[in-house]
Order: structure tokens, then C-alpha cells, then sequence
């Protein structure tokens, strides 16, 4: 089900969370709000969710205003960083809850408790406790649960926010699997660009309640509208008002034209990169990245002058 949000503003007190802000999130894609904090992510999806009433605009989904509807008849699923499991309950009871209240019947509740343990891989576990499951387990009884009752719309607000780095890695992969396998109109917020980037078909990136800009992960990469989603989205150095990707710069040994000598400050080995770490003859520290081979051609060591040129750069106005 498409969701569309046309003009939405929210403040608390004097704080502006959202101004003027208007997306469409299409049928069964998967979008990610990505903004620092205090940017209006999570804000924008409460609105969308309808546990936020915007001070002005509309939200629509599947082009219904639901602007002033209660969360209920959204048919929106609303999963957390922390999930309120209920402790004394099975992971099959806490996937069954929102059957439950349906009063749907017995038999239906089953089947649709055993289809979704599979489906987010924790067949065997259904008679544990979510005290005996790992973070990473615990997050995905919570999308089950959240999955149990086929919303329209299924929001997570950093729901891998709280987990070590290794399982949010894993978690991501098999988010984006079980979207492939479900298709459900999906809305992520996070604030890890390598999270949104790896997850999404379409990034949202915000800051100070407003939207900076709209578009796949390559995009915003490699066209970014403005200053802001240059060093946001994948790292820059900044040389006065022009800005280079640390890829869109080449070391060489002796000058050759367009290039300026610096002094290796550091190399950092990262599997296949090698990040070396420069300063400019001027005092700019620029960083630079390069495949390991190319940086074992260059033979390079701390204290060494190189010279650095840029083969793609640019300027925001």
C-alpha cells in the first residue's frame, strides 16, 4: 500500500521536529528515513504511524486521508528499538497476541504462528521465553508479531539500533530478504547511512525537520543535491568550498599537473582499502582510499611526501 505525506509540519513547544514536508513511498518498497538526531525521522514515522497528530498537512495510505485516524485503522504494523515483549509470554504466544485480540480462530492462529516462525527463522524456539532469546532473536519475534496480522504498512523505528555491530549486519541482510518474500510497503529509520544504503530502495535523508533529499542509494552517493548529503552519505574531505570522496583522489610519487604535495600522516589497513590519512602542504588533512595493491605499488610509509591530485570534485552553492 503506497503512503503519501504532503506538507506535514510538527512542533513541540518552540522545537520545529517537521516543516513543509512531502514524500511518496510506493507499493511494497522499502524506504529508509536516514538523518542524524533530532532531524524528524522518527517524528515523520509516529505521524505516518498516527501516535503523532501533525500540526498541518495530510498523510495518506493507499490514497485515504488518515491524517486524524487512531493507529488502529491504519492497518500499520509499528516496530520499536526496544520491544515490549511480554516476558511471561511464549515467543509463539507474543507472535499470536494481535490474532488473539482478533479473536480469530484457533486453528488459523496456528498456522499463521508456524508460517512466521519459518519465515524469520526461529522454528524450535516457539516455546521459549524472550528472556532466553539473543538481541538479535528477541528483533525478530518482534517483526513476527508485528507481521502476525498482515498490515498495509510496516514501520520500524531503528529496530537494530540497540544490537552489537556483527548482528545488526546480519539482521539487515535478512531484512531485506523477508521484504523480497513479503513485499509489504516498509519504512525504516535509521541514522547508520551504511544501514539505509545496504536495506533500501529509496533514502530519505532529513535534517532540521526538513528533507534534504530523495533518492536510491546510488544517487545520493554519487549526485548529492547539497553540501549536507555530500558528507552525510559516504565520507568527503572538504578543501575551502570544494569537496572530494577519499576514491576521487590519486597519490603519486613525483608531481604530475593538478597535483600538490603532502606528507602521509597514517595508514590504516581495512582488508582490501588501505585509508591513508594525509596533510597538505597548507595544513588540509585530506584522506585518501586506495586498494591494497595500489597502495603496496606506492610502497608508502609515514612521513612520506607524496602528491595528491583530484580526479572528480565539487562545489555547492
Amino acid at each position: 500500500m503506497s503512503i503519501t505525506v504532503r506538507n506535514v509540519g510538527k512542533r513541540f513547544g518552540d522545537f520545529v521536529a517537521l516543516e513543509g514536508v512531502s514524500l511518496g513511498v510506493e507499493t511494497g518498497s522499502l524506504t529508509a528515513l536516514l538523518g542524524p538526531s533530532g532531524s524528524g525521522k522518527s517524528t515523520l514515522l509516529r505521524c505516518i504511524a498516527g501516535l503523532e497528530t501533525p500540526d498541518t498537512g495530510e498523510i495518506l495510505i493507499s490514497g485515504e486521508d488518515v491524517t486524524d485516524a487512531p493507529p488502529q485503522q491504519r492497518g500499520v504494523g509499528f516496530v520499536f528499538q526496544h520491544y515490549a515483549a511480554f516476558k511471561h509470554m511464549t515467543v509463539a504466544k507474543n507472535i499470536a497476541f494481535g490474532l488473539e485480540v482478533r479473536k480469530r480462530p484457533k486453528e488459523e492462529i496456528e498456522h499463521r504462528v508456524n508460517e512466521l516462525l519459518e519465515l524469520v527463522q526461529l522454528q524450535g524456539l516457539a516455546k521459549r521465553y524472550p528472556a532466553q532469546l539473543s538481541g538479535g532473536q528477541r528483533q525478530r519475534m518482534g517483526l513476527a508479531r508485528a507481521l502476525a496480522v498482515d498490515p498495509e504498512v510496516l514501520l520500524l523505528d531503528e529496530p537494530f539500533g540497540a544490537l552489537d555491530a556483527r548482528v545488526r549486519k546480519e539482521l539487515r541482510a535478512w531484512l531485506r530478504r523477508l521484504h523480497d518474500e513479503t513485499h509489504t510497503t516498509t519504512v525504516i529509520v535509521t541514522h547508520d547511512q551504511e544501514e539505509a544504503m545496504e536495506v533500501a530502495d529509496q533514502i530519505v535523508l532529513m535534517n532540521r525537520g526538513r528533507i534534504e533529499q530523495i533518492g536510491g542509494p546510488r544517487d545520493l552517493y554519487e549526485h548529492p543535491a547539497t553540501e549536507f548529503v555530500m558528507t552525510f552519505v559516504g565520507e568527503a574531505n572538504r578543501v575551502g568550498d570544494t569537496f572530494v570522496r577519499p576514491h576521487d583522489l590519486t597519490l603519486t610519487l613525483s608531481p604530475v599537473d593538478g597535483s600538490e604535495e603532502a606528507r602521509v600522516e597514517r595508514l590504516v589497513h581495512l582488508g582490501f582499502e588501505v585509508r591513508v590519512e594525509l596533510v597538505r602542504h597548507d595544513g588540509a588533512e585530506l584522506s585518501v582510499q586506495l586498494s591494497r595493491d595500489e597502495a603496496d605499488q606506492l610502497e608508502l610509509e609515514p612521513r612520506q611526501i607524496v602528491y595528491v591530485a583530484a580526479s572528480r570534485a565539487r562545489v555547492f552553492t
